[in-house]
């Protein structure tokens, strides 16, 4: 009888331990730690104080005269579309060529189309679910901005289009900024600029 009591009561012991040990919060992270590595250290976060600094911040300025690598840009007009004179760039620096205007149309397929169509009237599928309307890239207003202006919005975006920096390499915002001309153009062309050989395939 005493050797069963003994066993109940390990037995309760046991459950307790083992129920004791499960959590409704699942985690990756081991219950005890042993090593803690790199997982847990001393370092400073954003906005810390420090006492360390005279200033008392942990938060520190870049050293004077030095720039982050990812903000380097050999060619500062290529990359952002803006001029010395902070003046947009007024002419596309990619050749316009049959291959940029390719490589733009499938680039804008990919990144514009979804908002401005394909044509770039601004009826894409994602307006049809959402509270803006896209620019017509065909309006005067946009017509109007010079290569730079439009590379710039594709960029850095402008009110409720966000940029594209970070998606779309420099080189084929450049031919997106290519092949819109292109989707101007053939709105706005007339008969009389269509080759004569040509005018009887258009419809």
């Amino acid at each position: 009888m005493q050797t069963r009591r003994i066993a109940q009561i390990l037995l309760v012991v046991a459950a307790s331990a083992l129920l004791g040990a499960c959590s409704n919060f699942p985690s990756r992270q081991p219950p005890v730690w042993v090593w803690f590595e790199m997982k847990k250290q001393d370092k400073y976060k954003p906005q810390m104080s420090s006492e360390f600094f005279a200033d008392g911040r942990a938060t520190r300025r870049p050293v004077a005269g030095t720039l982050a690598q990812e903000q380097y840009r050999a060619d500062e007009p290529y990359a952002t579309g803006v001029a010395a004179d902070n003046t947009y760039v007024a002419k596309n620096p990619e050749p316009l060529t049959k291959e940029t205007l390719l490589h733009g149309q499938t680039k804008y397929n990919v990144y514009c189309a979804p908002c401005h169509d394909r044509t770039g009237s601004g009826r894409g599928v994602v307006p049809l679910k959402a509270t803006w309307v896209p620019g017509n890239l065909h309006d005067d207003r946009i017509v109007n901005y010079v290569d730079g202006e439009l590379y710039h919005v594709i960029s850095m975006g402008r009110r409720s289009m966000p940029g594209y920096r970070y998606q779309i390499a420099e080189k084929d915002r450049w031919a997106i900024v290519a092949y819109v001309r292109a989707l101007q153009r053939s709105w706005r062309g007339t008969m009389n600029e269509v080759p004569a050989d040509q005018q009887a395939k258009v419809r």
